[in-house]
């Protein structure tokens, strides 16, 4: 995994909790922005089944978040997430442009992982 995201000036510390497990729908998105003493950070986190992705939540197109425009950027299989300004569409598993103006694109992966308590984390050890 790419560690780009650690490049934006606000990025979450490693071990930042930023939500209760339990709390995060199987088949849903969920979008965060993170304050710190440096700003905020966009977080957007998918859980599909087991798998619980994170992302920044900034299409590389024109660095808009994904949901500006409503909530509803997971297709309905889970596999695909679409930028609501322009229609991009990325890999939901990967962050891979697929579509529109996010072919060649990739979204910042962000790795967060479940602590002891059952919060998920920044990172990919809890």
């Amino acid at each position: 995994m790419t560690q780009a995201w650690q490049q934006y000036r606000s990025a979450p510390v490693l071990g930042t909790r930023l939500v209760r497990h339990d709390e995060l729908a199987v088949g849903s998105t969920h979008s965060l922005t993170l304050q710190g003493e440096k700003g905020s950070f966009p977080l957007l986190l998918v859980r599909l089944g087991d798998a619980l992705l994170g992302y920044v939540n900034a299409c590389p197109h024109q660095y808009l978040p994904l949901d500006q425009r409503g909530p509803r950027i997971l297709s309905q299989d889970g596999e695909v997430l679409r930028c609501t300004n322009h229609d991009a569409t990325f890999s939901t598993r990967t962050g891979e442009g697929t579509g529109g103006l996010g072919v060649g694109c990739a979204l910042d992966p962000v790795p967060v992982s479940i602590d002891a308590d059952g919060w998920v984390v920044v990172g990919d050890d809890a």
